[in-house]
């Protein structure tokens, strides 16, 4: 796997590219303006965005009829000598529509435990815990 970071101005601002060539860009949100996600951003999407082509890959095998899918990643962060890097992350999946709370509490446990590669990279140095709430309903929190 490989990735490509072209700088698009005189300050922090670029535009990386993946395998798809679609273009995504990466800034520096803490000075000012920003035109583009930070890179610790840019992690926790991972995370969300891995976790949840999981899920419904997962959900759909099962022919669950997901009618929205929202998810909100949070981390908390700690300085280390100059650097802040991530001690925990939530991933809250947000889910509607006609589907069994024990085969979305399924499909989470599998996505955070054996198929999604971002949080499994992660596992040794950050905490990543989830919930689910469905149709409204809180149904599970790690």
């Amino acid at each position: 796997m490989k990735v490509i970071l072209e700088r698009k101005n005189d300050d922090y601002l670029f535009e990386a590219k993946g395998k798809s060539g679609v273009p995504l860009l990466i800034d520096n949100t803490v000075d000012g303006v920003s035109y583009g996600s930070s890179p610790m951003e840019l992690l926790l999407m991972g995370v969300g965005g891995c976790s949840a082509i999981d899920v419904i890959h997962i959900l759909k095998k099962q022919r669950q009829k997901i009618t929205s899918y929202n998810i909100e990643v949070s981390g908390e962060r700690e300085e280390v000598k100059e650097a802040k890097p991530f001690t925990s992350m939530h991933v809250h999946i947000i889910l509607e529509g006609e589907i069994s709370a024990e085969k979305a509490i399924r499909a989470a446990k599998l996505s955070f435990e054996k198929y999604c590669s971002v949080s499994i990279t992660l596992e040794n140095c950050v905490k990543v815990s989830y919930a689910i709430t469905l149709n409204s309903v809180n149904i599970v929190s790690t």
